[in-house]
């Protein structure tokens, strides 16, 4: 194990807390003007019209309040998560889950390996179509008991799930919340550029799932060779597989089907989410046997293992909180942003990938980013003479693939704390990962300036 221990998670946010408490102090204020955007139906930054404003330092107890403001703000999400987290336990309290999985880990004797790559797949067309995030973290009990069933950990469970949903987030061809309002923002046709977006996509994913099966295989243990430090097999199921069961499991998979389309076509938020996974859980629990006393305890079980996913939450966004009361968010975006209009045309384009990476710390929404970056560098891109198309490419790459990284994503904190991951693992497993995927959007760009990518 690495020498390298970073501190437990909520004291790692309530440093960042502290830190961004202290940059109200240092940098100036500032902001931009703002503007209703029509197409994509959100108030946007005009550029050129940053302009000093009264200071606003944020005191220590202000900050400690920004914790229940940043709680309040993440509310929508804090609720998918108990809700969701809640309706699982239900279902693995009726045997369906269990049983599930081994039935798939018998039909993948020997050939383990494959569960990776599958779920790897399915998990990163989520993060592309839709930019799945904060919804994984009720399916984390559910990878991992998957995961220990064939010998693997549990980092795998959060690589094959959160990391593959962001990298197919990060170079995705039609993703709604990036790609989607960053092309709207620079007036490109939607979808522009897609197949050349996929070509990068398909290498993305698979760098990230050979090196999540390398990762795997390397540490992999079987029931009968585990050490002492390996997760323990799951219990036996509590009871045997009837027709209630495989009514739950019916349900389990019909909930995905409307997730998907209540998403896709419907345009679902998280409050329609959490109603739909607290109906599954009280079906399941019914259909199951449960009746309603052990729906509800299992309900309240599961509110409880996602009690510290939630506040993660919470404890993320109250970094920004504090920024944006401090008004020092537009003056981080000027002063990052302002030297790369002196760049060569090469150069500026890799340094909006870096400084995208850059401001995505403080600014953990890829759609919030996109509203306060893009009506700035198109303009610039203009003036340089770079397409818009590649500055909406080092947007993605550079803000997509932070994602994966940045601690006040709190989507990351909370699945990987829910896994029982430490963030050095995550870390030390990420980091030669995440520099091949950033040289691949590195590479993108160039080939992308050099084609004259429109």
């Amino acid at each position: 194990m690495s020498r390298l221990r970073f501190p437990h998670p909520l004291t790692l946010l309530v440093a960042g807390v502290f830190i961004a408490t202290a940059l109200t102090y240092v940098l100036p204020a500032g902001e931009f003007e703002r503007r209703e955007d029509s197409a994509t139906g959100r108030r946007v930054v005009v550029a050129g019209t940053y302009h000093a404003v009264p200071r606003t330092p944020v005191g220590p107890f202000q900050a400690l309040v920004a914790i229940p403001k940043g709680v309040a703000d993440a509310v929508s999400v804090i609720c998918l998560v108990f809700l969701a987290g809640g309706a699982f336990t239900v279902v693995d309290k009726t045997g369906a889950l269990r049983h599930g999985v081994d039935w798939l880990a018998k039909k993948l004797e020997r050939r383990e390996a494959l569960v990776i790559p599958v779920v790897s797949l399915a998990f990163a067309t989520a993060g592309a179509l839709e930019h799945l995030q904060e919804e994984i973290i009720a399916l984390i009990p559910v990878l991992l008991v998957l995961t220990r069933r064939v010998g693997f950990d549990a980092l795998t469970a959060a690589a094959m799930s959160i990391g593959a949903a962001a990298v197919g987030a990060a170079f995705s061809p039609m993703d709604p919340f990036q790609v989607g309002i960053a092309q709207k923002l620079a007036q490109l046709p939607l979808l522009s550029g897609s197949a050349f977006r996929l070509v990068f996509l398909a290498l993305a994913v698979g760098i990230w799932i050979w090196g999540t099966i390398r990762h795997a295989l390397r540490i992999r243990t079987t029931p009968h060779a585990a050490s002492a430090t390996a997760a323990p097999p799951p219990p036996p199921p509590p009871t045997p597989f009837g027709p209630r069961q495989g009514i739950v499991l019916a349900i389990v998979l019909l909930t995905f089907v409307v997730f998907v389309y209540g998403v896709m076509v419907l345009g679902w938020d998280f409050d329609q989410m959490s109603a739909l996974f607290f109906l599954m859980g009280v079906l399941a629990g019914l259909i199951g046997g449960l009746r309603f006393d052990g729906t509800a305890t299992a309900f309240v079980e599961g509110f409880a293992s996602m009690a510290f996913a939630g506040m993660v939450i919470g404890f993320a966004r109250a970094i920004y909180v504090v920024l944006a009361e401090g008004h020092v968010i537009d003056t981080i975006v000027q002063g990052l942003f302002t030297p790369i209009a002196h760049l060569p045309v090469a150069l500026s384009a890799v340094g909006m990938m870096a400084v995208h990476t850059l401001v995505h710390v403080p600014v953990p929404s890829v759609s919030g980013q996109a509203v306060l970056t893009m009506p700035i560098l198109v303009p610039l891109s203009d003036l340089l003479g770079l397409s818009r198309q590649v500055t909406v490419l080092a947007y993605q790459y550079g803000a997509g693939l932070c994602e994966l990284l940045t601690p006040t994503n709190g989507a990351l904190m909370a699945i990987i704390a829910a896994a029982g991951v430490r963030y050095e693992q995550w870390l030390w497993f990420l980091l030669p990962l995440y520099a091949a995927l950033a040289g691949l959007g590195v590479v993108a760009i160039g080939i992308g300036i050099a084609v004259g990518l429109r």
